[in-house]
């Protein structure tokens, strides 16, 4: 896991519009969220696994599964989760959510993160950053 500065952080949106704003963006709500707690995650790569930038936010107001529900997002980070090969090859079919709502457990959920990719997540908040912020 690698941490990214973010002018984002701490900042309170209501959830369903930071969502609205965040899916034609290429982000989708991971399937580890909970009542009070949740993340965006895009996906960056599918190397030996999957690499993704992962924005989490926490309820402050209502739970996230309510309407009206004000969410403070926390610091963004990078990470990787491989997976095993051969035993549920139908788990690296992306359809949006594939990495997280199949049955087999991660090999390592904390992956090293490709070098190469680093700047990427870098960029991706950068651009968050000012579609976000000017709205």
């Amino acid at each position: 896991m690698i941490e990214l500065q973010s002018e984002l952080e701490g900042k309170h949106f209501d959830l369903f519009k930071l969502e609205q704003l965040l899916k034609p963006l290429g982000y989708s709500i991971g399937g580890n969220w909970d009542y009070d707690h949740g993340a965006f995650d895009y996906k960056i790569d599918d190397e030996v696994g999957y690499q993704f930038l992962r924005i989490p936010f926490k309820a402050i107001d209502g739970q996230l599964d309510s309407h009206g529900c004000t969410v403070q997002l926390q610091r963004p980070f990078l990470l990787s989760h491989k997976y095993q090969r051969g035993l549920d090859d139908h788990a690296y079919i992306w359809n949006g959510r594939a990495a997280f709502n199949q049955f087999q457990e991660p090999v390592d959920k904390d992956a090293s993160f490709p070098e190469k990719y680093i700047e990427v997540g870098r960029a991706l908040v950068r651009e968050l950053e000012a579609a976000i912020l000017q709205h």
